[in-house]
């Protein structure tokens, strides 16, 4: 049977789980996709968003269902070639290669995000611009519940406003979905929209993000440069727990990229206290007298780290139901919702699930779109009881 409905799909969040369910679903047949993006560009730099993923097993369901692997490959470094360099804070180093702990798994590759999110709007441009459109620059700021169907309401870049009615509404937005909200606000006597919360020791740390040339100097020596596939720690002469940092580097395929160092600390760090340029430069120097800070970190980037929040690592959390169904999409009489990756289940980066669970949330998603031809009614309860 053909269904009629295998169209007019509404994305919000143009991350790797909104295009990577767009590709799935055009790949599909569905046509009229829509996908909604607050952010430029899909390779769009933030300095304190500029995660690094490892696209593992769970997350190459996806990728092989897409054909896009091998593309990833060529694009990473794998986890079989990851070397750590420790630098001491009496400018001593050491090389490790990290231990496969099985074997018999699939090869995990490491690419930045914004790498990796390219890599699915390529496909996208390529392959299918007659099926899907991404939004850059343009808001979802209200989805309305009008008798039985949704409109969303969204803003472009020229202030225009931007009105779906869409058969499909994918969360695919994050933390703090307004998918999520939406169906929370919906469901006026039910907490089934509300995350449940879990400890984790990482919750509540907070990081913020250097910015550094590529190849950048690592002593006054000549040559000795960092290399772009190669991971870094770099510890500091500090002990204290309210002054001790690292700067952590993850390894990029790219040798002209920049690269990032990430600073993790408790909210009580000294780091949160420096309001001043000058301030934060002299905490480095004195924190890293192994390495020639100055002819790496520029005046601009230091004045840009200053004035930069940063972020928090999340709770872990969950909401137990992921989809609701308005009127009868099926037949095209109707809106059906559904919630993917970080909008339902999040977690913070030292857990190393939240990619890999968004992306085989879509496989697995494909997989039950399969099984029943593509009936939403059927498929989505299905969906909740497996995930």
């Amino acid at each position: 049977m053909n269904y009629f409905y295998k169209k007019n799909v509404v994305i919000i969040g143009g991350g790797p789980t909104g295009l990577g369910t767009a590709l799935m679903l055009a790949k599909r047949g569905w046509k009229e996709i829509i996908v909604i993006e607050k952010r430029p560009a899909a390779d769009y730099y933030e300095p304190d968003k500029s995660f690094n993923y490892q696209i593992d097993g769970r997350g190459q369901k996806l990728t092989d269902l897409l054909n896009l692997t091998d593309k990833l490959a060529d694009l990473s470094v794998p986890n079989t070639d990851f070397y750590l360099t420790l630098i001491k804070p009496d400018g001593t180093r050491k090389v490790t290669k990290l231990p496969i702990v099985d074997p018999e798994r699939k090869t995990a590759y490491w690419l930045p995000r914004a790498s990796f999110v390219q890599l699915f709007y390529e496909e996208i441009q390529k392959k299918w611009q007659g099926s899907i459109q991404v939004l850059f620059n343009t808001n979802c700021h209200e989805i309305k519940v009008i008798e039985d169907q949704l409109k969303v309401i969204a803003q472009d870049q020229k202030n225009q406003q931007l009105i779906f009615t869409p058969t499909l509404l994918v969360g695919g937005d994050g933390l703090n979905s307004i998918v999520l909200q939406t169906l929370h606000e919906t469901e006026e006597k039910s907490n089934s929209f509300v995350m449940q919360m879990f400890p984790s020791p990482s919750s509540g740390l907070r990081y913020k993000v250097l910015t550094l040339p590529p190849q950048f100097p690592l002593s006054e020596e000549e040559n000795d440069i960092t290399k772009s596939t190669m991971a870094y720690a770099i510890r500091s002469i500090f002990k204290e727990k309210k002054k001790a940092i690292s700067l952590g580097l993850l390894p990029f395929k790219n040798p002209n990229q920049p690269r990032t160092a990430n600073i993790i600390t408790y909210p009580n760090h000294q780091i949160w206290q420096l309001k001043t340029s000058e301030e934060v430069k002299q905490f480095l120097k004195t924190a890293f007298p192994q390495i020639p800070l100055e002819k790496i970190i520029s005046e601009e980037e230091i004045a840009r780290f200053t004035k930069s929040e940063g972020g928090k690592f999340p709770i872990p959390q969950f909401c137990s139901r992921v989809y609701k169904i308005w009127g009868e999409p099926d037949i095209n009489k109707g809106t059906a919702v559904i919630l993917l990756g970080d909008a339902v289940h999040c977690f913070p980066p030292d857990i190393g699930q939240g990619v890999n669970s968004a992306l085989e949330d879509v496989y697995i998603l494909q997989e039950i779109l399969e099984e029943t031809k593509d009936n939403l009614s059927e498929a989505f309860p299905i969906y909740q009881n497996q995930r």
